[in-house]
């Protein structure tokens, strides 16, 4: 079959076309997060005031010495006061709650200069990407601060989570509650309520933990699987069933007891900082959930200095 000048040039002029719209679909979606780039990963630590949150954060420093993995911290509470654990980046670098407390103009209180810090730091996540871009450890801690409204009504915390996602981060939200408040119903039920809350608000992968468990009694951790494996209408039945308590009272709590159990909407892991396994377990059950692992290249390993010494050849025989 002949082709005439006219056909070529209709050809040309059509494949031009076509190669032209895929080059400017590709160089559009350049502009995205690539798929292909390596995700680095993460855990937002939370929960509230004295839960343990820097402990768990030492404890999981500790842990990854033990399995060879490389784990950072991020210090995202400008009220912190020390750490036994080298910090990555610390927040009080950029903003410290006493800069907020002290200044004239501002004259915030401890909850407010709180809030006021972590509004600041959304309003300068560059400063946090030049901290976080200085390694190359891909398992980063953030140790968050412990007031409620960061996680249920205040915007700060979850636009960290999307800034984090888009420097392609994935996060895993894990939430802990002290153990030794948690073993009355009343008490239990409010902590998964807080729980819960930050859940529904952060939108991330979440696992909860209960901590502290190596300083319960032994009549307390036997009671511990009771809210482990929880019946929460069978435990708030228990607490409240005597005539102090309206019925509306005991209706309501059947209601939200009632949502929680058949959805299965809220877990608690044990966490006890002196078992080996049972931090390994909880860390386990986070990379599960942020998929740890599946496109991590080959890494060697770090030398072992005790190795090193044992391999040492002084140069003498015998």
């Amino acid at each position: 079959m002949a082709f005439t000048n006219v056909d070529v040039l209709k050809y040309v002029e059509s494949f031009h076309r076509i190669y032209s719209g895929k080059l400017h679909f590709l160089l559009r979606a350049s502009s995205f997060s690539s798929p292909f780039t390596m995700p680095r990963y993460g855990q937002l630590v939370m929960g509230p005031a004295g839960s343990g949150k820097s402990t768990y954060c030492s404890n999981m420093v500790r842990h990854g010495e033990v399995i060879r993995r490389n784990i950072q911290v991020v210090n995202l509470d400008p009220a912190a006061e020390h750490f036994d654990y080298p910090v990555l980046a610390d927040i009080r670098e950029l903003i410290h709650l006493d800069d907020a407390m002290d200044d004239e103009a501002l004259r915030f209180g401890p909850n407010g200069g709180l809030i006021f810090c972590m509004e600041y730091l959304a309003q300068n996540f560059d400063w946090l990407q030049e901290q976080l871009d200085e390694v190359e450890d891909d398992y980063i801690l953030f140790d968050c601060p412990g007031q409620v409204e960061l996680y249920t009504h205040i915007p700060a915390m979850k636009q960290l989570v999307e800034t984090l996602q888009k420097w392609d981060f994935r996060i895993a939200g894990v939430y802990l509650i002290d153990s030794q408040f948690m073993i009355e119903a009343s008490k239990f039920v409010s902590g998964v309520m807080t729980a819960l809350s930050t859940m529904v608000n952060l939108e991330l992968p979440h696992v909860n933990v209960m901590t502290k468990l190596d300083l319960l009694s032994k009549k307390a951790k036997k009671d511990l699987d009771r809210y482990l494996d929880p019946e929460l209408p069978v435990l708030l039945d228990e607490e409240f069933d005597n005539s102090r308590f309206s019925n509306k009272f005991k209706k309501l709590n059947s209601a939200i007891a009632t949502m929680i159990e058949d959805y299965s909407l809220v877990k608690f892991l044990p966490l006890d900082q002196t078992d080996e396994d049972s931090i390994n377990d909880v860390l386990l059950q986070i990379d599960s959930a942020i998929q740890y692992g599946e496109d991590l290249e080959p890494r060697e390993m770090r030398d072992d200095p005790q190795d090193e010494e044992e391999n040492f050849d002084s140069g003498f025989d015998g």
